[in-house]
């Protein structure tokens, strides 16, 4: 009896292994498919445009900083207490304001990013259905969820962009 359980456990793991060979497994990158098209460079190029004016004046403002510190180190000893302290006012208020530019600036490019991913989605998805209807393609997984594999795996994530591209 146990001779024969172990030979139908052994066939069962061979059909399910000749099953599991069967199934066309390819890889793709979504959001390198999704960062290459033109659509996604074209809203980078806006963003820049939105908010460049911002990230020079928030690097102006860090630099002013660096060197409020810096004089604060090398003459902090020598300097009267009033004028030590008016620096020091100086430093924190300039802080406070790059802070708030820095926080405008991550805040625009949350809402640009939402706003691309947004409308790629239903593209994305209509792309990725008609690679795996195209390739035959049974699991289409995403690459960066693969720890190892002993097989080269078909990767779509060039197709992906080009389908996407030929969307818009």
């Amino acid at each position: 009896m146990r001779k024969m359980m172990g030979v139908m456990s052994l066939g069962l793991l061979g059909l399910f292994a000749s099953v599991a060979q069967a199934a066309e497994v390819a890889v793709v990158d979504w959001r390198q498919a999704l960062m290459e098209t033109r659509a996604a460079q074209q809203s980078m190029s806006q963003l820049e445009s939105q908010i460049g004016s911002q990230q020079q004046q928030a690097q102006a403002l860090g630099e002013e900083l660096e060197q409020l510190q810096q004089r604060l180190q090398q003459d902090g000893a020598v300097m009267s207490d009033s004028e030590r302290q008016s620096l020091m006012q100086e430093g924190q208020q300039k802080e406070q304001q790059f802070v708030e530019l820095r926080q405008q600036i991550i805040q625009a490019q949350q809402q640009a990013e939402q706003a691309f991913l947004q409308d790629a989605e239903p593209k994305l998805e209509r792309a990725v259905d008609e690679l795996m209807t195209r390739h035959g393609i049974d699991v289409l997984m995403d690459i960066n969820g693969i720890i190892n594999t002993n097989q080269d795996l078909m990767n779509l994530t060039d197709e992906v962009t080009e389908i996407l591209d030929s969307m818009n």
